[in-house]
């Protein structure tokens, strides 16, 4: 008993005289380390965002602010070397080939909304960067597009079989982005990869066609829905190509990307009618909506369908009126296939400008009400199901590779969903998905700002150091704007 004593005083007494240090004494900072990684060689593969793509463009400031390129600057205080990023010439955005524009210059907020900054672009995709380029990143590329030869091809860019971005670093035209990133032998690497493979549907408002079930690429359009099981075959494939060699990574799943901001900001009844404006376009609807009820009574369509095609507007906000390809098709009876949007349907952001505009003049013609919206405007409740339905299986696919390589892995569909509700909050930072105010998103609403990147690279070195013992420090999200000024110095 005395001898337990004695240790408990000794230890309450040594517990004391660490207590007694100056208050003010600095803490102790824990070394910076690449734990059981190498980032000697870091390669980054992936596609817009891997770039740096903001506001609409891809330009020199976004680059430096990518989330590969800031995690390459934290990298390189744990033994990481050179990152070599194809940085475009200038902050207009934008792309020439053979002097002809070819991409859009990028937006800024002008106090009312976002415009097109001004000037001509300058770079120019036939004067090549010469490589190795480090980050491989490839706006527009969808999973397949890393493992196919000739995707950065400049022949190809004119025929519209490659991709110009690809194609100016592409370090031959035959080439493939894994083929570039294998040659320099990685250490490590990051891998985020497949948004576009169902992106590219939504922000078209689905018209493009679900190719579940359809095992060949070549036959996919540019707005195609890739078959999960080509998903499948294709991530697998990197990551066994990736670590052939040993080589350590991190890898991210996929959010929905009906939570951005580019389907988020426009309610589906932005439509303002007084009692008068809405009695007025009942009685013009009033032929449609007698069709229907004809359809029910000769057994054609269910009452319960008919209720959903019925248009019908009240004063106040109103749903706007949109074509939907999903209902019973009745062509042959002269009816339309019409109905007014819920809150399941999802308008894109480009729509905020359409809707209520007058088709030739005509004020009797207002698209969105007596002229209902085309598919392109509005991703409907079925192809939102249809999106996440394929984003779920690549997510599962995703979490797998990266299970079996003892890989870092990153929940970015938890980040989002986040973002898109709560938000998350860093130090004095409240980020948010709203679109212009929240602070995560540029302004062509699906790309991150500097900030949200900055974020995203605190999750990926968060993993990295969770998986590998390293001890990677975040960055200051306030050393990262929310938006770029019409002039970047």
């Amino acid at each position: 008993m005395i001898k337990n004593f004695k240790w408990l005083l000794l230890i309450s007494l040594t517990f004391a005289a660490c207590n007694t240090d100056d208050e003010n004494a600095a803490p102790v900072e824990v070394p910076i380390t690449s734990g059981t990684a190498s980032f000697s060689k870091y390669v980054a593969l992936g596609d817009s965002f891997a770039a740096g793509y903001s506001d609409g463009a891809l330009f020199k400031k976004g680059q430096e602010n990518s989330y590969v390129n800031i995690l390459s600057q934290q990298f390189a205080l744990a033994g990481g070397g050179e990152f070599k990023i194809p940085y475009t010439n200038d902050n207009i955005g934008g792309l020439l080939f053979g002097g002809n524009v070819i991409a859009t210059n990028r937006l800024y907020f002008n106090g009312s909304g976002p415009v097109s900054v001004s000037g001509t672009p300058t770079t120019e995709i036939t004067n090549k960067v010469v490589g190795p380029i480090n980050n491989l990143g490839v706006p527009g590329a969808k999973s397949y597009h890393l493992v196919a030869p000739g995707y950065g091809s400049l022949a190809g860019v004119a025929t519209g079989a490659a991709n110009p971005y690809f194609a100016r670093f592409a370090s031959a035209s035959g080439t493939t982005v894994l083929a570039d990133a294998l040659t320099q032998t990685p250490t490590f690497f990051s891998l985020w990869i497949g948004g576009n493979d169902v992106l590219t549907y939504a922000t078209s408002g689905g018209i493009g066609v679900n190719r579940t079930g359809n095992g060949n690429p070549a036959t996919y359009g540019s707005n195609d829905i890739t078959d999960p099981t080509v998903f499948a075959t294709v991530f697998t494939g990197l990551v066994n190509a990736l670590t052939a060699n040993g080589a350590k990574g991190v890898v991210a799943n996929l959010p929905y990307v009906t939570t951005l901001p580019y389907f988020t900001t426009v309610p589906y009844n932005p439509v303002p009618l007084t009692a008068a404006a809405a009695v007025q376009l009942n009685t013009g609807y009033a032929t449609y909506n007698g069709g229907l009820q004809a359809m029910v009574t000769n057994g054609l369509l269910t009452a319960a369908e008919a209720t959903r095609r019925t248009v019908k507007f009240a004063a106040g906000a109103n749903a706007v009126v949109i074509v939907d390809s999903y209902l019973t098709n009745l062509t042959a009876y002269g009816v339309p296939s019409y109905r007014q949007a819920t809150k399941e349907d999802l308008l894109v952001l480009t729509s905020r400008n359409f809707i209520g505009t007058l088709v030739g003049g005509n004020a009797a013609a207002v698209n969105g009400v007596s002229v209902p919206l085309a598919d392109n405007w509005v991703l409907s409740k079925d192809e939102v199901a249809e999106v996440k339905v394929a984003t779920d299986a690549y997510n599962v696919t995703i979490k797998s590779a990266a299970d079996a390589k003892g890989l870092a892995f990153v929940d970015t569909k938890a980040i989002m969903a986040q973002l898109s509700t709560s938000g998350i909050r860093f130090g004095n930072f409240h980020i948010t998905a709203a679109y212009v105010t929240g602070g995560a998103f540029s302004l062509d609403g699906v790309h991150p700002s500097a900030r949200g990147y900055a974020l995203i690279a605190n999750y990926f070195a968060s993993s990295i150091n969770a998986t590998y013992a390293a001890t990677l420090r975040p960055v200051d999200l306030g050393l990262y704007p929310i938006q770029y000024s019409a002039s970047i110095q």
